[in-house]
């Protein structure tokens, strides 16, 4: 079996290193000054010019609107940039000031892995923020947003919430109007800052209206280690593509997909009536559309972003919360997360829109529950459904869980969507208890789609 989760919480290949690359060379102490959570939300809505009281906000997106005239024309035309220039470290010191523990509490003593996606969200735009700085005007003329989680893979099975967590990462690759973030995860024990997660995001560049593309400064790297993480960058393009063109919404299954949707039908025939209309299930199996988990949220002006859409990293936590309940219903015992996978951000969220969250198991192997959330809104004046993400969750159940059968054809397509997702991560991953890790040599320096 492979040590998946020791592989992940000692590997140092697709970040870069304390001792090299990011951290080498940095004059300005300002850089080298670790950030608090809430200072980083503080400073978006500094970089946008967003003020924090929602009667502002359509004199806010008045003046954003003057922003027009200072973007680039094209991307030769903005500087160059490194990857140190973006890299950024953020505290969430859970343990230092006990405070802010209730919000990131769960019932079992451990920290809410949505609010924990909540912050990614937010810290990655402010990464690319600092990768276009620059621009002559006192606030930002570009909208950064999140288009793409691409994947976030745990080696630890729950986070204490009484020891700080610490943030790090950097922009890793560039396109036209579209930045690859890598950002890792880490909780103190000890007097060591050990890996917790790590996470790939992708972010793209609006202008100041949010409505259409805008240039990014290119990326240079610099040394080899750097070259290698912008290649990674182009090759993950290549796949989120690849993975795009094969999807079952455009092609149809593959030969071995197909036998293994057939074998799953006739498994399911009832033999003593000879009839395609008559199903059973096997042993230890359930029907795919009885595990469906569905929620309505109403959204408030609360959860708006800095650009007066609703936050995507709420959006993240509201679907993970209702993935885990799906999974936890459905396997009998407390989940853990194990990898995310996929997020899809189609469409943005209008304040005022009611949100509809459905969750289904979609494909199960052994302990293993992949999980789909599918959101849509509706406006209060218009009844009319739009999709706009795409959630993919693999959890870890403590004990074995029954097989799911899909009854129809597009039921088998779910099914076989959730399969190719979770054959896309590292298994079996075992997430790890306790640390086994080497002591960094600096423990305060840490390591750390598709658009164009």
């Amino acid at each position: 079996m492979r040590r998946v989760a020791l592989r992940l919480c000692t590997l140092n290949k697709g970040l870069l290193t304390p001792g090299r690359g990011l951290t080498q060379g940095i004059q300005n102490p300002e850089k080298q000054r670790v950030l608090y959570v809430h200072e980083v939300r503080d400073k978006l809505r500094e970089i946008v010019g967003i003020s924090t009281n929602w009667s502002d906000h359509m004199k806010a997106l008045e003046e954003r609107k003057l922003l027009l005239s200072v973007l680039a024309k094209s991307q030769d035309a903005l500087p160059p940039r490194r990857m140190k220039d973006s890299y950024v470290e953020v505290l969430l010191p859970l343990g230092s000031q006990p405070e802010l523990r209730e919000k990131y509490l769960t019932v079992q003593n451990t920290v809410r892995f949505g609010r924990i996606l909540e912050d990614l969200d937010s810290i990655g735009v402010f990464i690319c923020y600092m990768h276009t700085k620059g621009y002559s005007a006192k606030t930002s003329p570009l909208s950064i947003v999140t288009a793409l989680v691409d994947k976030i893979d745990m080696c630890k099975k729950s986070l204490s919430p009484e020891q700080d967590i610490k943030f790090s990462g950097h922009v890793s690759w560039v396109g036209m109007t579209s930045m690859e973030v890598k950002m890792k995860m880490f909780q103190l024990y000890g007097s060591e800052f050990c890996p917790v997660l790590e996470a790939t995001l992708v972010m793209v560049a609006r202008d100041s209206e949010n409505k259409g593309s805008a240039f990014v400064n290119p990326l240079i790297p610099e040394g080899p280690e750097e070259e290698e993480l912008f290649r990674q960058g182009e090759l993950n393009k290549g796949r989120r593509i690849s993975f795009s063109s094969k999807s079952l919404l455009k092609m149809a299954p593959s030969a071995e997909e197909r036998m293994t949707i057939h074998e799953m039908f006739l498994n399911t025939l009832d033999h003593k009536t000879i009839s395609f209309q008559s199903r059973k299930l096997p042993p230890n199996a359930v029907w795919m559309e009885e595990s469906k988990l569905k929620s309505l949220e109403i959204c408030h002006p609360q959860e708006r972003n800095i650009f007066n859409r609703i936050f995507g990293g709420f959006l993240m936590r509201k679907a993970y919360e209702l993935g885990w309940a799906t999974a936890c219903n459905f396997g009998g015992s407390r989940p853990f997360v194990a990898a995310v996978d996929d997020i899809m951000f189609q469409k943005p969220v209008a304040v005022g829109s009611l949100l509809f969250l459905s969750s289904q198991v979609c494909f199960t192997q052994g302990n293993y529950i992949q999980v789909r959330v599918h959101s849509e809104v509706a406006s209060l004046q218009n009844k009319e459904h739009m999709a706009t993400n795409v959630f993919h969750f693999t959890f870890m159940s403590e004990n074995d869980v029954p097989l799911v059968f899909p009854r129809t054809y597009g039921e088998s397509m779910l099914y076989l969507d959730g399969q190719r997702h979770f054959n896309s991560i590292s298994v079996p991953v075992t997430l790890k208890k306790d640390y086994l890790v080497e002591p960094q040599e600096n423990p305060r320096l840490l390591e750390t789609s598709i658009p164009q």
